[in-house]
């Protein structure tokens, strides 16, 4: 994790979204190697899955950052908004779930067909297991790519640590970041948990975290 840790250097306090902030492992290889390769893709679908805070949405923006189109939250797909959707080739729908009414989803769906779009959409499950019930919806939602998110390996957990800890002003020895990467929960809601509980302690003791800080920490 040599190269990582030289990366302390080149942080600020802001936090950044761009490519360059976007760390690829073996974890996301696959979903990142997609969108580098579009417009050559199989089918004109992608589904990006995997935990909450895992990089969907990063990933999405890097995406429409290279070409032109339209990142929607799924809490604000409605009929009146595929006329905004016309313009655009690319359609990113975040953060997809099965509260949306079939009936929308079925049409959203044939406009993104009848009009040679592509699409992501990002979920934290694949959409051929969410429950539809509308037979048209399940053989669509089966036509797609789909790119899983694993589980964050080492290299990528120190990669986030070290990132959130940077953009947050936390001093901390990269010795401990590898001492907590060895032992914390291979989960990216895990990890998030763990920099907000450091986060919160940082400023109310203003020092340092130490190894029986971070302990208390991973055991809590």
């Amino acid at each position: 994790m040599s190269e990582l840790n030289q990366l302390l250097l080149n942080f600020n306090h802001k936090q950044n979204f761009n490519e360059q902030d976007f760390y690829i492992s073996k974890s996301n290889f696959y979903a990142y190697q997609l969108i580098q390769n579009w417009p050559k893709w199989e089918k004109n679908v992608l589904n990006i899955f995997g935990e909450k805070s895992s990089g969907k949405t990063h990933m999405s923006d890097i995406f429409l950052s290279k070409h032109k189109g339209i990142k929607i939250n799924s809490k604000k797909l409605n009929d009146e908004i595929f006329k905004e959707l016309k313009i655009y080739e690319n359609i990113v729908l975040d953060d997809f779930n099965n509260d949306i009414e079939e009936r929308l989803i079925f049409a959203f769906l044939n406009f993104i067909d009848n009009n040679n779009k592509f699409l992501i959409i990002n979920s934290l499950k694949p959409i051929n297991e969410i429950n539809f019930t509308l037979n048209d919806i399940k053989s669509r939602a089966k036509n797609c790519i789909f790119a899983k998110i694993d589980p964050p390996d080492d290299d990528l957990i120190f990669a986030l640590l070290l990132k959130s800890f940077s953009d947050r002003q936390i001093e901390i020895d990269k010795k401990l970041i590898d001492f907590i990467t060895k032992r914390i929960d291979r989960s990216y809601s895990k990890i998030s948990d763990f920099i907000y509980k450091v986060d919160e302690l940082s400023l109310k003791k203003k020092k340092p975290i130490n190894i029986n800080t971070a302990k208390q920490i991973l055991k809590g």
